[in-house]
């Protein structure tokens, strides 16, 4: 509690800054190249935040390999790194060679410059779905190579990319208890509830969503001594009639129309740094 209480009062001192510049999120906190100093604090929202003190995950270890090197969106909160390799531990003890990692955050996180409106506090990562080949790829192979989904062209069955070793990682995942949620395809989701013959409690944390087919997302929950706002729970049971739904949707529009955009909705990538936790001005070393 007292360290807490010190780290919230360090960052504190942006707030007596003068706000003499506020420019576009993205630019700012997507021109880093290092970490800003002090202890690690994920700050904010997923969607609208920043991070203190972050890690690099190494390019490749026994386990692993971090892929599109180029992007240098492989820094994340220590306990985000931590899950990460222990999961690529779990990997290999399904019978993979481990887990290519895709994009975690920036060094400092925030609003990046193209793709994720996520990933912004160090606590969300995208493994993919492809089963590595090799630990010892090159830069140039991790640019070039790219992953494979687990879905049928139709959207509405797996495809012969699927695996049981897929469900094993997901379901270690789930079980860590610093796990908020994974994100991912619902016709993956539907495929795990049909084959989980045991302990369903680990699938509430597996969450249907499109475009992740060719990865799933983990997020943690905020870690002890951080500054951020964890995401409301999921609904209570299994989650299971919810994607069915998605599915069914899929096989006929018609049955839910699209709910209408919404007006309010902007995406992160056009927040200012003023729209950012107060904190962020500290860890932007903005003036």
């Amino acid at each position: 509690m007292i360290k807490k209480t010190l780290t919230a009062a360090a960052l504190m001192l942006g707030l007596a800054l003068p706000a003499t510049a506020d420019p576009l999120a993205k630019d700012l906190f997507g021109a880093f190249r290092s970490p800003s100093q002090g202890p690690a604090v994920a700050i904010g929202y997923y969607s609208q935040g920043c991070a203190q003190g972050m890690v690099q995950l190494p390019e490749s270890g026994p386990s692993w390999q971090a892929m599109r090197l180029s992007r240098d969106r492989h820094w994340g909160h220590p306990v985000m790194i931590d899950f990460l390799v222990g999961l690529s531990r779990a990997a290999q003890q399904a019978g993979w060679r481990g887990l290519y990692i895709g994009d975690i955050s920036q060094p400092r996180g925030g609003p990046m410059t193209s793709g994720h409106a996520s990933h912004q506090i160090g606590l969300d990562a995208d493994i993919w779905m492809l089963p590595p080949s090799s630990l010892n790829l090159s830069p140039q192979q991790r640019e070039n190579l790219s992953s494979v989904s687990v879905v049928a062209s139709n959207g509405l069955g797996l495809s012969a990319n699927w695996t049981p070793q897929h469900m094993s990682i997901m379901r270690a995942a789930a079980r860590d208890r610093r796990v908020e949620r994974i994100l991912v395809d619902p016709v993956a989701k539907v495929a795990m509830c049909q084959m989980e013959t045991g302990d369903r409690s680990w699938l509430r944390k597996v969450r249907p969503i499109n475009a992740h087919d060719y990865h799933f997302h983990v997020r943690l929950s905020c870690p002890a001594g951080s500054l951020c706002r964890t995401q409301d729970a999921p609904p209570p049971g299994d989650g299971c009639a919810e994607a069915q739904e998605w599915i069914n949707n899929r096989a006929n529009p018609s049955r839910a129309p699209a709910a209408p955009a919404d007006p309010d909705y902007r995406h992160p990538r056009t927040y200012r740094l003023s729209e950012l936790p107060a904190q962020c001005r500290t860890v932007a070393g903005a003036p």
